[in-house]
């Protein structure tokens, strides 16, 4: 009996393993590490079409990771399965950002901080309201969602985030939301609610570092605006 051959694509793979192994993937090219990572995924495909669809479509592996289900479903040979162990490598991306920043104080690392808040909101498809909770060394006690919202607005109460500090023993602040539509601008709103929290956290000995609005690509700082 005639032994079924492998598929063409096999040998392949072998030979994209150990290009990897060799050069720990320095040499090979986007869609090549996205394929040889989509082997684990689609065990019975070929995955080099897969790799070149999903970078055409997404452009950058953040946008990819950070996706909804139903966009990385409309790559051919990309179904839910496969969306959530792409939404599970997005996960590790935030939580490696946020260990980052975990045990230096928070203003000694700013670059980190705006990037690991980037990532964690600025792919969301609906406002967000979170907290970074500090101690008096300005390292990170806890980071809350406090407020969730539409698509182009969400309101968050003061009152909650003052009694959430008071329960962690925080000292400071900093404040962080989303724009989905890209655009940091504050409005008035976000400037107004800022102006309130930080005249209470003031009240109740608390610091308001900054407010920060984010997108998938930029931020903009309300204490850089002079707001705070």
């Amino acid at each position: 009996m005639t032994r079924p051959s492998s598929p063409h694509w096999q040998g392949h793979r072998d030979r994209l393993r150990q290009r990897f192994q060799k050069s720990r993937g320095r040499d090979l090219s986007d869609y090549e590490v996205l394929e040889l990572f989509l082997f684990y995924i689609l065990p019975r495909r070929d995955t080099k079409p897969v790799a070149k669809a999903l970078l055409e479509k997404f452009k950058t592996f953040e946008n990819m990771a950070f996706a909804e289900t139903k966009r990385l479903c409309e790559v051919p040979g990309i179904g839910p399965s496969a969306a959530l162990a792409l939404h599970v490598y997005g996960e590790m991306i935030i939580r490696q950002a946020k260990q980052k920043i975990e045990k230096a104080p928070l203003l000694d690392s700013w670059e980190r901080v705006v990037e690991y808040c980037r990532l964690k909101d600025g792919f969301q498809t609906s406002e967000n309201v979170h907290i970074l909770f500090l101690n008096n060394k300005n390292q990170l006690i806890s980071d809350e969602i406090v407020a969730e919202g539409t698509v182009d607005q969400t309101s968050f109460y003061i009152r909650n985030i003052i009694k959430r500090a008071l329960e962690l023993q925080a000292c400071s602040l900093l404040l962080v939301h989303n724009h989905p539509s890209g655009d940091v601008t504050p409005s008035q709103a976000d400037i107004e609610e800022t102006r309130k929290l930080n005249q209470a956290a003031q009240l109740m000995g608390l610091t308001l570092h900054d407010h920060l609005v984010v997108s998938k690509e930029h931020y903009t700082s309300l204490r850089n605006m002079g707001i705070i």
